[in-house]
């Protein structure tokens, strides 16, 4: 393999980097809801149809840890936690949209 095939192949990782972060089934209904403001945990339970606790803490954890949310946390009792998309999360949604709008014409 030449070095030219090496690099390109290295280039084409980026897309699966990006499904690692937002290629879960539950991400982009989870950035979706979020992108209509601040949510607090139980909202987002409610809101996220068919997502059980424990995948949302899995899928909040993940886009915490890619910097797609920010999660607050209010020393209340018991403790409040405020979910929002960060700048990064924001720019998700184009691609989100254009997802949805092809899903409705071609799958439904």
């Amino acid at each position: 393999m030449t070095d030219k095939n090496i690099k390109k192949n290295q280039n084409t990782c980026s897309l699966k980097d990006v499904l690692d972060i937002i290629g879960g089934k539950w991400a982009m209904p989870i950035i979706y809801h979020l992108s209509k403001g601040k949510m607090r945990f139980k909202e987002l339970e409610r809101t996220v149809e068919g997502i059980n606790t424990r995948m949302l803490v899995k899928e909040l954890k993940n886009m915490d840890a890619n910097g797609i949310i920010t999660r607050e946390v209010f020393a209340t009792v018991p403790p409040t936690v405020e979910y929002t998309l960060t700048n990064k999360g924001e720019k998700l949604l184009p691609s989100i949209v254009s997802l949805h709008t092809w899903g409705q014409e071609f799958t439904v």
